[in-house]
């Protein structure tokens, strides 16, 4: 899944290919899309200029020039794929942006989960976020702030984007981990000293990913406990457990972290 570093570099390719350049056509490939994004709307895009390209959280907003907004947020497997108008349409593509100088950049997804939305200059394009980890703003005080009426586990409540944008599955069970706090903790007990080590320790993890596309491959070895279930800890040799969490498999050591 494309957590905050690979979003980041997402939109770094995507920069690269499309900024300051004019929209000949959007094409919109699949159902799950064209519910949201009718023919008309998409019709309505092509002669704008994207006149810049950011990322918030996971979330990528092109700046159009006449002022209207489009988001991509890539959801479980999304990712761009930058070619030209005249190659054959690349697999798994979802929608498409014919751009003037003849690049054409592709939203692909083999899960067709990601999403594309265009919102006015009126609008709000976001929904309520929290400050991404590298934010002066992320601090131990605002982490007590945003976790006092959690009644869960500390795990899935950094998954919320409105506590810390940006964050997800893999990258929240690696700081626990380093921080050596049990995905189990309470989330609103946390003691100050405690969510100082949580605040360093995501922002470690985020800053060492190295983008890209899913760490596979020789990338895996960077994880601690994401997705190593069985495996000794490389901490202390304990054998890594994985629970579910809200859904979502949760990896951590029983012995580091206990607390």
């Amino acid at each position: 899944m494309p957590e905050l570093p690979e979003v980041e570099e997402a939109t770094g390719r995507l920069r690269s290919a499309a900024l300051g350049k004019t929209i000949v056509r959007l094409r919109i490939l699949h159902p799950a899309l064209a519910r949201r994004f009718p023919a008309r709307a998409a019709a309505a895009v092509a002669g704008a200029t994207i006149q810049r390209i950011e990322r918030r959280g996971k979330h990528q907003l092109l700046h159009l020039d006449d002022g209207r907004t489009l988001v991509v947020h890539f959801r479980m497997t999304g990712d761009w794929e930058v070619g030209r108008v005249e190659e054959p349409e690349p697999r798994f593509a979802r929608a498409a942006l014919d751009l003037t100088d003849g690049t054409r950049v592709t939203l692909t997804d083999p899960r067709a989960l990601a999403t594309l939305t265009l919102h006015d200059a009126q609008s709000a394009p976001l929904p309520a976020l929290g400050p991404e980890a590298n934010d002066p703003a992320f601090t131990a005080e605002y982490l007590g702030q945003a976790l006092a009426a959690r009644r869960g586990a500390i795990k899935p409540a950094l998954l919320d984007q409105r506590v810390v944008a940006g964050l997800g599955n893999i990258y929240a069970a690696e700081a626990l981990w380093r921080a050596r706090i049990s995905p189990r903790a309470s989330a609103r007990a946390l003691s100050l000293e405690r969510r100082r080590r949580l605040v360093r320790a995501i922002r470690d993890v985020l800053d060492r990913a190295p983008g890209g596309r899913y760490w596979i491959g020789e990338r895996e070895a960077r994880w601690k406990v994401y997705d190593r279930e069985g495996k000794a800890c490389p901490r202390c040799g304990a054998r890594i457990r994985r629970i579910t969490q809200a859904g979502r498999s949760t990896y951590y050591c029983p012995r580091c972290q206990r607390s």
